[in-house]
């Protein structure tokens, strides 16, 4: 540790006057593990200030210790070691990088696990998909400028591309790779492929042709802007998306990082298209909680609506229809008995669901599931409460017993909020 307190200028040369030292020294940011903050770093900042009165870095990221799933130091006696490169060869190394990126939360345990990766590695299946949807429908070679959109489901998307664009700058800059990985997820897998290639759809199959045209341009820009925004954590499937969907001056490496930000949201059109993924996802809830046949198109009932909700409904009606497996609107001076209510701003809309499940059924699968939860959730309870359990067990078993818990309970409050809608109907 004492010679490697040499390692910023040591490498470079030193103690000749070399190029290599006029360019690099000082460095930057020294990224490394707490467990060697005395051993090395405090040695590097008294040995470079007391051989060449230079700190040798203003930044310095500790990162925290690769740990299994259950929170445990890797070991090779223990038998727990994850081999990098055996996981690469299985789900790529984007999917690793991107894993790593998530949970890399300052002061946080990195827990890895082949769940996780998985589960990042159908991520990049869905960017590919995205982008393969693209170019089968032609929405290719964007040219980085921000295209003109007229059409609601495009102002809002390229409003959504800003607002994600800033928010991951801005955790970049605070060294909250997290931040910007979960950022970047969300956008992409919910806002792009959950949701702006469903709208799209009837813009590029039935829309005139210029709407076409102004899709095709807006779809190909937020792609790229996709593929660009990854590209410092998933650079592999990003350079390889680069350079299959158009035309490019320089690879995306060597691309400028965008500067655009919330001067590109529609406030009018986010405000509209918000509203109607609002309404969509309370249906889907509510189909979910009470069990309706997923290719049951259901009939709505809506009162009390206000000019707001009429337009955005009107505007998207067949969005709503299609995405929410929903059968016709009826406007209603009162619920008739059976329905379920949605909490939706500017209108009170329902499901009249008492012909099609058979609510007294649902409610005493609901009771018995709830009674075999309560069960769980006391005997977990009970665990915790021990002082000897929290004592003397290991504390992976004590932190996968507090997670249990905490997911039975939420699974707890889903149940309670579904028998409650059933009491209502």
């Amino acid at each position: 540790w004492f010679s490697s307190g040499l390692w910023p200028i040591g490498t470079l040369g030193w103690p000749e006057d070399t190029d290599e030292m006029k360019r690099y020294f000082p460095t930057d940011v020294l990224v490394t593990g707490a467990d060697i903050l005395f051993f090395w770093v405090a040695r590097m900042i008294m040995m470079q200030k007391a051989v060449v009165n230079e700190i040798p870095f203003h930044t310095v990221y500790l990162h925290q210790l690769v740990r299994d799933e259950k929170g445990k130091k890797m070991s090779k006696t223990t038998g727990n070691v994850i081999d990098p490169l055996e996981i690469v060869d299985e789900f790529g190394a984007d999917a690793l990088r991107f894993t790593n990126a998530q949970m890399a939360a300052l002061g946080g345990v990195l827990k890895l696990s082949k769940q996780k990766i998985t589960g990042y590695r159908n991520f990049t299946t869905k960017l590919w998909n995205a982008a393969r949807f693209a170019e089968m429908n032609e929405a290719v070679g964007s040219d980085g400028a921000v295209p003109e959109a007229s059409a609601t489901v495009n102002k809002w998307i390229i409003g959504e591309t800003a607002k994600v664009r800033e928010t991951v700058d801005a955790a970049l800059e605070a060294y909250r790779f997290n931040d910007a990985a979960n950022a970047l997820y969300a956008f992409v897998w919910g806002k792009v492929c959950d949701w702006y290639v469903e709208f799209s759809k009837p813009l590029l199959l039935d829309g005139d042709a210029a709407t076409k045209a102004e899709t095709q341009a807006v779809m190909a820009w937020v792609i790229d802007q996709c593929v660009v925004l990854l590209h410092p954590i998933m650079p592999f499937i990003t350079e390889e998306l680069w350079g299959t969907l158009g035309e490019r001056k320089k690879i995306l490496a060597h691309t400028d990082w965008p500067t655009y930000g919330s001067e590109l949201v529609d406030g009018a059109a986010d405000a509209e298209m918000n509203w109607v993924i609002g309404l969509i996802e309370e249906i889907r809830s509510v189909r979910a909680q009470m069990h309706v046949p997923a290719g049951l198109k259901v009939p709505v009932v809506v009162r009390n609506m206000s000019e707001e909700a009429k337009a955005a409904y009107d505007g998207n009606e067949a969005l709503i229809k299609k995405l929410a497996r929903m059968d016709e609107l009826h406007i209603v001076a009162e619920f008739p008995k059976g329905t379920a209510a949605l909490s939706v701003t500017g209108a009170e809309f329902g499901l009249p669901l008492a012909d099609i499940i058979d609510v007294d059924e649902e409610k005493a699968r609901l009771e018995k599931s709830l009674g075999k939860l309560a069960k769980e959730i006391g005997g977990m309870r009970g665990r915790l409460g021990n002082p000897k359990f929290v004592e003397s067990a290991p504390d992976e078993v004590v932190e996968e017993t507090r997670a249990n818990l905490a997911e039975r309970e939420e699974e707890e409050g889903l149940m309670k909020a579904a028998l409650k809608r059933l009491a209502e109907i």
